[in-house]
């Protein structure tokens, strides 16, 4: 069983591989990928059913991003898990690569294209009925943006879910309170955002969305609950991990620098000087 350190190393390599792509890309989302990148490692090292070997598995669970422009931390996490080679990560949004800029379900591991915000729940949900109606046991897990709250497909959904009783269902949104054009509260005041959607009949479990062994005993807590679907409220720092990107709204898809670049892998690497490379790990 891999532990909670096992699992800090491990977020803190796709932190890595996520800055790698962006500033190789010259392109990306990299505040947000940085936000969820403890929630995906937890998700994916811990506690989700998956066969890298065997990605269309019938009864694994399923993962959907419909933040999906946070796509870099997903396709590091599953590059290196095993369903494509990592060095294939050096092409991320490229000229003919697979890997763009929102999720492909050309790429080994994505059960479906997402992008356009508040639509990942609802076919969250239409997967958790279907296994419901097949009477399977796997799991549907959502990441959402706080900034996606807004939309009001989220709220249709969250009332099927509820009508449904599908506790087979995981609804996790990355709380940390900036979107493109600043906060959220600034964009469109959510709260209070828990209470919402215990309103909307789901069981709410609040945790701190960086603290990986708490958000494993909730990811473990879930199944116990019955009857109705789970929303985990991850509270994080949009940018976590470096200095300057922390909290700065800038950084939702902003571009290192060279220097930029060189400070951020040598904060996340902890050692002065060091150079991260894809095929080296």
């Amino acid at each position: 069983m891999v532990t909670t350190e096992e699992l800090k190393g491990k977020a803190r390599q796709i932190r890595q591989d996520v800055i790698e792509m962006v500033y190789k890309a010259k392109t990306g989302h990299t505040g947000s990928s940085l936000s969820n990148a403890d929630i995906l490692t937890t998700l994916y090292y811990s506690s989700m059913y998956i066969d890298p070997q065997n990605p269309q598995l019938a009864d694994r669970d399923r993962f959907i991003l419909s933040k999906g422009h946070a796509v870099e931390s997903y396709y590091a996490i599953l590059a290196d898990k095993g369903f494509f080679p990592k060095e294939e990560l050096e092409t991320f949004s490229q000229f003919g690569s697979r890997l763009l800029g929102h999720p492909n379900n050309k790429v080994p591991g994505v059960e479906m294209n997402t992008g356009a915000l508040g639509h990942g729940l609802s076919i969250s949900v239409g997967m958790a009925l279907a296994a419901k109606k097949d009477q399977k046991s796997y799991r549907v897990f959502t990441l959402m943006g706080d900034g996606e709250q807004a939309e009001g497909s989220i709220w249709e959904a969250a009332m099927a879910a509820a009508h449904y009783r599908l506790d087979n269902l995981v609804g996790i949104i990355d709380r940390n309170k900036l979107q493109i054009s600043g906060t959220t509260d600034f964009v469109m005041g959510l709260e209070p955002l828990e209470e919402k959607w215990k309103a909307f009949g789901w069981e709410v479990i609040s945790a701190d969305g960086h603290d990986i062994e708490k958000m494993r005993s909730v990811f473990e807590e879930v199944p116990r609950i019955k009857g109705k679907p789970t929303l985990v409220m991850a509270y994080t720092t949009k940018g976590k991990g470096i200095s300057y990107m922390e909290n700065v709204p800038h950084w939702h898809h902003g571009v290192p620098t060279a220097e930029e670049y060189k400070q951020a892998l040598q904060e996340l690497s902890g050692t002065e000087g060091c150079k991260h490379e894809f095929h080296t790990k």
